[in-house]
């Protein structure tokens, strides 16, 4: 089953263990988590319910399952702790849709939702793909189980298309959109409106949103959040943008979403907050791609191939010795993509590392990053700091973002609007 195009019957997962990366019980798997979606589209599996050990049940993204098999399922990163809340428009496979009597396209007689398969249609994003369904006149005595028919979602309308409610549809519609073409809606909206949809978003939806409004508006937004939900939306948030945004904050508010994060997160984020906003140390993400001297041209595209990596940010990788988080140990050079693909995968990448370029300084000002940046034709950069420790990287979009003037945003969603 792992990372395959194989469907998955929900009910082979309930009870199923949940491991970290380093084989560890997290919790087990108690509900599956769906989503309409627009344009006739699979409804979009959006993750899974997850109850750790204190009995207390989470929300278990689709973006963190690394493998589904059998016996287990297998996650990368952290769990976030944060009880589960269902948000609007969101059905629980087990819960809403297992027993539920439905009448199918075509058909008169009302059966009952068996099981629902799920199955992964591209890296990270799952799609419900198929029903088993019985008939009431299959039902047997003494717990006997009668006909099962298996038919495509889209045979089930009551469960699986999307309603004429409004709200409904327009959630649906935004799931398929481009950050840009959702912060233009969000933008357009008005406050109670705004309101409403933006506490059915999914986290990354909206964060990602967010990243396309200007910094007053997502303060507005931000501030309409309780303060755990703001959190959540900001740890998907890349921590550089992030960061913006906490400025803009009243420090009381800042402080306490701040206390709400994951600590690694609040952690990245408040390093940044000690830079000025308009130098490499606050422009930088301190995520960047990051290798240790030993590791081969096979480790480091299998680092860039990541989805959830810009593609500037994924254009260099940097080999540092040991620690490998922010800030590393010793920096010894970065390797673009272009020439880790030309090389055998065994090659070792610290022998392809270009270091004829000095790294930026914390303290280089947008005007000398911005100088830097067109003198070697750059995308991503290394920001590094006096003991040769690499702190983040800098991408070209951030510097775009403060040589522009500072109404851009404003200028380009009111552009958006002319060219409808």
């Amino acid at each position: 089953m792992a990372g395959s195009s194989s469907a998955i019957f929900v009910s082979r997962i309930l009870n199923l263990p949940v491991l970290d990366s380093g084989g560890d019980q997290v919790g087990k798997v108690r509900d599956v988590v769906v989503q309409n979606r627009a344009n006739s589209r699979a409804p979009r599996v959006k993750g899974m319910v997850v109850e750790l050990f204190a009995r207390r049940k989470v929300f278990l993204p689709m973006e963190r399952v690394h493998r589904v098999d059998a016996q287990q399922v297998v996650i990368a990163g952290v769990v976030n702790t944060r009880r589960f809340e269902r948000r609007e428009q969101e059905r629980l496979v087990v819960d809403d849709l297992f027993d539920k009597r439905v009448v199918r396209k075509g058909q008169q007689e009302a059966e009952t939702i068996f099981d629902v398969a799920i199955r992964q249609v591209r890296t990270h994003e799952w799609a419900v793909y198929e029903v088993a369904l019985m008939t009431q006149a299959g039902r047997r005595p003494f717990g006997r189980r009668g006909h099962v028919t298996i038919v495509d979602w889209n045979e089930v309308p009551d469960f699986f298309v999307a309603s004429g409610q409004e709200t409904e549809q327009l959630l649906a519609r935004l799931a398929d959109m481009k950050p840009a073409d959702v912060a233009k809606e969000l933008h357009d909206m008005a406050p109670e409106r705004r309101a409403e949809v933006v506490r059915a978003l999914d986290d990354d939806v909206l964060a990602e949103a967010l990243e396309e409004l200007p910094e007053e508006e997502q303060a507005r937004v931000i501030a309409t959040l309780d303060t755990e939900r703001a959190a959540d939306v900001l740890e998907e948030m890349d921590p550089d943008d992030a960061a913006d945004l906490i400025a803009e904050l009243a420090p009381d508010l800042a402080e306490t979403i701040l206390e709400r994060m994951e600590p690694e997160e609040a952690k990245d984020v408040r390093a940044l907050l000690t830079y000025d906003a308009a130098t490499a140390g606050g422009l930088m993400s301190p995520e960047p791609v990051i290798l240790a001297p030993d590791a081969t041209v096979a480790d480091a595209l299998a680092l860039i191939r990541n989805p959830e990596i810009t593609p500037a940010m994924a254009s260099t990788a940097f080999v540092c010795r040991p620690p490998l988080d922010t800030p590393t140990g010793r920096y010894l050079g970065g390797v673009h993509y272009q020439r880790l693909l030309r090389e055998p995968p065994s090659t070792l990448a610290a022998q392809l590392i270009d270091n004829t370029i000095a790294p930026l300084q914390p303290d280089y000002n947008v005007a000398q990053v911005s100088r830097y940046f067109a003198t070697y034709d750059l995308v991503c950069a290394p920001v590094v700091d006096a003991r040769g420790r690499l702190l983040g990287a800098v991408t070209v979009d951030d510097v775009l973002d403060h040589i522009l003037p500072p109404d851009w945003r404003n200028v380009q969603l009111a552009g958006r609007e002319e060219a409808r």
